[in-house]
């Protein structure tokens, strides 16, 4: 019989296929969840290349960053669990590995969320404090889900032994292939304005919240972009340049959901709504921005997006909590962290307290104003 590949260079391969499967996974089902993919992207890309590729409208060469991180996070925890690991790993059946796919997703995702990106080595809070923890989870999980493959690689192509591993392996990556097939056609669909059907236990209340979030993030992109001119301190200006990429692409995702739930066009809210809305800042609040110069113009941006995002999350924690579509429920409970994770990137927190902080904001609104 035809000896198989080392365990390095089966876990390898292992980790070009999972993490590829993952990034492809991660990239059409993102807008279902209520992310922008490619916003998604330069965030993870800020890890390495710090806060300079972060911009309004992500860059390709931003995406390309972080997707080429991400790839090289997911290929190296292959090479742990196959390779260090391989002594006891490389023996278990594949149904057995795929028994682990959860825990191990557990243990790699909350590793980089809580440790290795926020403190040592990175030393990036913005990963942390602006994605929730479930995003990595599922990310690592998609990726982890591939392992069972390794049976298969363990063999040059086309001499794997007929065993009950090997055969498990192959029937897994057709269901794998089925499952990326089917997720990249409700990808398409989402995005030509189809998606899936509403699910709402309160239409209006849905309704409601997609024009006044719509709305408040207009209003949050005007004030970001005056940042991204006029602010002094290089972490305020970046900062502002996520915000931007980030309410933009939510705006997106609010419009196509209305577009394929809804027969009316997006109504522009009313003069009263803006007026009563959470966080909406007046007339006069814009203007004190739209004026302000120099060092002064820094802090008046600190108070003003903070109140404004205040608002937002009080809007999101509400939607989190109601009887909504899931998927706005998911998006909304996204937006109440990274929206809280902001507040905090604008104070400067790192480190420890941005750990603590970003954990706290994963189960509620902690704002005092």
């Amino acid at each position: 019989m035809t000896p198989g590949k080392s365990r390095w260079l089966a876990a390898a391969q292992l980790g070009l296929v999972s993490s590829t499967f993952s990034t492809l996974l991660s990239q059409v089902t993102a807008a279902q969840l209520g992310r922008d993919p490619l916003v998604d992207w330069m965030t993870v890309a800020a890890i390495p290349a710090r806060e300079a590729v972060l911009s309004s409208d992500p860059t390709a060469s931003a995406v390309a960053i972080g997707i080429a991180f991400h790839q090289w996070a997911d290929f190296s925890w292959a090479l742990v669990f196959f390779g260090l690991l391989g002594r006891w790993t490389e023996k278990l059946h594949p149904a057995a590995i795929a028994g682990f796919a959860v825990p191990w997703a557990v243990l790699t995702s909350a590793t980089e969320w809580f440790v290795l990106v926020p403190l040592f080595p990175f030393w990036q809070p913005i990963f942390t404090l602006q994605q929730p923890y479930w995003i990595g989870l599922l990310v690592h999980l998609s990726s982890a889900l591939m392992y069972p493959l390794f049976a298969w690689l363990r063999w040059p192509a086309g001499q794997a032994p007929p065993t009950s591993a090997v055969r498990f392996a192959q029937r897994w990556t057709v269901g794998a292939g089925c499952v990326l097939a089917v997720s990249a056609t409700m990808g398409l669909a989402d995005a030509l304005a189809l998606p899936f059907p509403l699910i709402s236990g309160n239409v209006d209340d849905d309704q409601r919240y997609i024009r006044h979030m719509t709305t408040h993030h207009q209003q949050g992109i005007e004030l970001a972009q005056l940042a991204i001119a006029r602010a002094r301190a290089p972490h305020l200006r970046a900062l502002a340049a996520l915000m931007v990429a980030s309410q933009s692409g939510e705006n997106r995702i609010f419009t196509r959901w209305w577009d394929g739930w809804f027969t009316e066009p997006l109504p522009v809210c009313t003069t009263e709504e803006r007026e009563t809305m959470p966080g909406y800042l007046t007339p006069s609040q814009m203007a004190e921005a739209s004026k302000a110069t120099g060092n002064e113009f820094d802090a008046v941006f600190v108070r003003l997006m903070s109140l404004h995002h205040a608002g937002a999350i009080q809007m999101a924690d509400a939607e989190w909590h109601s009887g909504g579509d899931p998927r706005l429920r998911v998006m909304a409970h996204a937006i109440r962290h990274e929206q809280q994770g902001e507040i905090a990137l604008m104070n400067n927190v790192e480190g420890i307290e941005a750990v603590r902080g970003a954990t706290r904001n994963m189960f509620g609104n902690n704002l005092q104003f």
